[in-house]
């Protein structure tokens, strides 16, 4: 080194002494000791958080508090409530929806509450009341103070009479024995109206077509009010009506004679 070039001044020289009350590093210590601990504390927690299981990770927090943050749950979202509808199909039946009655003073139903048998049906009372027969008397139109009357066999429009008269004057109306839609009339005897030669009889039912055909007559529309007109269900087109106040059966004719000669009121049984 020249000798004309200053020389650096030495730490001796300026008076810097070494502090020796530490060991060399001990920053550095400290924050490698820092950040171990962090290390520590991060694993036991995580550690903690693994022993829960899956449930406890998957349940939701309850409403209004905050989930641990940092940690995601992998639960399975909760599915919206599906209703099923009522009524009978497939997915609800009236059984399901109905509840079981409880026995009062009991804590759980019976098992019976919870049979799916249905209990036999209750026999029918032989003392249940029988239906009522319908006994009706058949007033003519034209002539409101006759009644089908039948007398000697025939079926006449004559006026009411006395108590026997009144009694040949009802008959028992029956669904047709030929036609259920139709109207057979049956005397107090057991007899039945018919037409035998177009002309209206009491007759014994004797069980065949023929009969079951002729006492067999279907209401049809008439131009009076409240009355109806009576078809021969084997002869179509032909019609009871009164003749010099005997029953007949004729065909229709375009005429007021006929239609209120065969138009007729069902009414209450006289007897």
């Amino acid at each position: 080194m020249p000798e004309n070039q200053p020389r650096p001044p030495q730490p001796w020289e300026n008076g810097w002494v070494p502090d020796t009350s530490r060991a060399p590093g001990t920053r550095r210590l400290y924050l490698a000791g820092a950040m171990a601990v962090a290390t520590i504390i991060a694993c036991v927690t995580a550690i903690a958080w693994t022993d829960r299981g899956p449930e406890a990770l998957s349940q939701p927090s309850p409403a209004g508090t905050a989930t641990q943050p940092g940690l995601l749950s992998f639960g399975t979202p909760a599915q919206p409530e599906v209703t099923p509808p009522k009524g009978k199909s497939g997915l609800t039946t009236d059984e399901a929806t109905t509840p079981a009655p409880h026995q009062q003073g009991s804590a759980s139903p019976s098992p019976a509450a919870h049979s799916t048998t249905k209990p036999p049906a209750s026999q029918p009372s032989s003392s249940a009341p029988k239906p009522a027969t319908t006994w009706r008397s058949v007033r003519s139109v034209n002539y409101p103070d006759r009644y089908w009357h039948v007398s000697g066999g025939y079926v006449k429009l004559d006026p009411v009479g006395g108590s026997e008269s009144r009694e040949d004057s009802t008959f028992k109306l029956v669904k047709g024995l030929a036609d259920s839609t139709c109207y057979s009339f049956a005397t107090d005897d057991g007899q039945y109206l018919r037409h035998r030669s177009f002309v209206l009889v009491a007759n014994r039912n004797d069980g065949s077509p023929l009969f079951r055909q002729d006492a067999t007559f279907c209401p049809r529309p008439s131009s009076a009010p409240g009355a109806i007109m009576l078809e021969s269900v084997n002869y179509p087109g032909r019609f009871l009506r009164h003749q010099n106040f005997q029953l007949k059966l004729d065909p229709y004719q375009y005429n007021d004679m006929y239609r209120q000669d065969s138009a007729f009121r069902l009414v209450a049984g006289l007897a």
